[in-house]
């Protein structure tokens, strides 16, 4: 008798699940791989790597597990020693995934530019983040490599991993990534798109391939203002720009990266990475984070440009959740430029979280100043507006609840939970949404937020950084 339709759905989920593994390490790899069907990819089949689901989140666990065994195999890390190493943040995941339960003390250098949420997970899993500046180039004192080699150096028992000329790098992709995708889509495929930000994934599956499917093809996606893209078209070396994207994209050729495999090259802008990075969710349901953006950018313009059918893959690097704060934050897409934003040429540009679009974060007068406090932090700003049923009342700011709540200890908790109306500035000085720049000068002078109203519509604030923030978008 032939098994139900439910029936054989049991069938096949209880034959995903495997008995009680012995460490969360044993869960590196055989990543899933899920075909896209809700895209655009013209004649071809598109394909991606769930790396997302390895422990620490990201593909960098592979290569995190595989250049620690080999550095105890060679005796270049002794129990109790530390491990340094200049990341974007996802090779340090893996570092301290593997390395902290094996004993290691774990020093990272991480790049300014990289999200909220990484830095949190780091220090979470007892990894030491020394921040450093992203806006300088190697042979700086503080480019984030050669701070974490000077700081390996001055480490007695240190051993600094140098992902980016690691060898066991590549060898944990050629050995496990390229392996499982040959096998996962049985033994036929035309192309695989990659990024390259230590080279690691494209070397190992390029020599992978070169050695088991000559017709597969290593595609390069690379954000634009990296140099790797621009040097695999000419051979030209240019000065790097600057990119949003993080953890692929560099501004020299990692040792690991062997381009001489690749065999297209494309530049894809942030704006265009931010955006697949949200329709995968909204179309697919996969939450990937921004250098998965760049590569299904990249992987949909390849799989549109082809004549004939062809299968394609590529990869969700890491999980999204680490850039809530960033990619999937409307207001901070618009902080940064990278959504369409209809512009007034007037002060309407300049407010970064309009009320219009229920972006201001506000507070009501008889809410207490322990609310007002807690939402301040939470929001990361420094003032609220008060609001009452829609209408502008007055205006709270750190120091206003401070002054309201400093005094003797025993009531405090009394004061903090006093309205804010108790607290706030009534006297409001406005500007109208149609003025220019030129009218927050004397506002900021008087270190004052600038209030804005269309008429008598209240449209948000201003502060001194999001005219810094709107003259730096505007300067490109």
């Amino acid at each position: 008798m032939n098994a139900s339709h439910s029936e054989m759905q049991r069938l096949s989920t209880f034959s995903r699940l495997q008995p009680p593994f012995a460490s969360v390490l044993n869960l590196i790899g055989q990543t899933p791989v899920v075909e896209l069907t809700k895209f655009d990819t013209g004649p071809c089949r598109l394909f991606v790597k769930l790396e997302s689901h390895n422990p620490g989140g990201s593909i960098k666990d592979r290569i995190a597990l595989s250049m620690i065994a080999e550095a105890e195999r060679q005796g270049r890390l002794a129990p109790g020693g530390t491990i340094v190493e200049a990341t974007a943040g996802n090779t340090g995941l893996g570092l301290a995934q593997v390395g902290i339960p094996k004993g290691y003390r774990i020093v990272l250098v991480v790049p300014d530019k990289m999200s909220r949420e990484k830095v949190q997970h780091l220090r979470a899993l007892g990894a030491e983040v020394r921040l450093t500046r992203s806006d300088v180039g190697k042979g700086h004192p503080d480019y984030y490599q050669d701070m974490a080699e000077r700081i390996a150096a001055e480490t007695p028992g240190a051993f600094y991993v140098n992902q980016f000329a690691n060898p066991a790098n590549p060898y944990a992709h050629e050995t496990t990534t390229a392996p499982e995708i040959w096998e996962q889509l049985g033994q036929d495929l035309d192309a695989v798109v990659v990024g390259v930000g230590s080279g690691g994934t494209l070397t190992g599956l390029g020599r992978f391939f070169a050695s088991v499917s000559p017709k597969t093809e290593m595609i390069l996606a690379d954000p634009v203002g990296s140099v790797l893209a621009h040097y695999v078209k000419t051979g030209e070396l240019l000065e790097a720009g600057s990119w949003t994207v993080e953890g692929i994209g560099e501004d020299f050729i990692p040792p690991n990266a062997d381009l001489s495999l690749v065999k297209k090259a494309y530049s894809i802008p942030d704006r265009q990475s931010m955006a697949a990075a949200r329709d995968l969710l909204s179309r697919e349901g996969i939450l990937a984070g921004s250098s998965s953006g760049t590569l299904l950018a990249a992987a949909l313009r390849y799989c549109r440009e082809q004549s004939t059918p062809k299968r394609v893959l590529t990869f969700i690097c890491d999980s999204g959740n680490k850039y809530l704060s960033k990619v999937f934050d409307d207001f901070w897409l618009a902080e940064q430029g990278l959504s369409e934003r209809e512009q007034h040429r007037d002060l309407r540009d300049v407010v970064a979280r309009s009320h219009r679009e229920g972006g201001t974060v506000f507070v009501g007068p008889e809410e207490t100043l322990l609310n007002a406090y807690g939402r301040m932090r939470r929001a990361d700003v420094s003032q609220l507006p008060v609001l009452d049923d829609g209408r502008l009342v007055g205006i709270i700011d750190e120091s206003d609840i401070l002054k309201r709540v400093e005094g003797p200890y025993d009531s405090r908790w009394q004061r903090f939970n006093e309205p804010v109306r108790n607290a706030m500035t009534e006297e409001l000085h406005t500007l109208q949404a149609s003025q220019t720049l030129d009218a927050l000068l004397p506002v900021f002078d008087r270190n004052e937020v600038a209030i804005i109203f269309d008429e008598d519509e209240f449209i948000g604030l201003i502060t001194r950084i999001d005219l810094i923030n709107h003259l730096r978008r505007t300067s490109r």
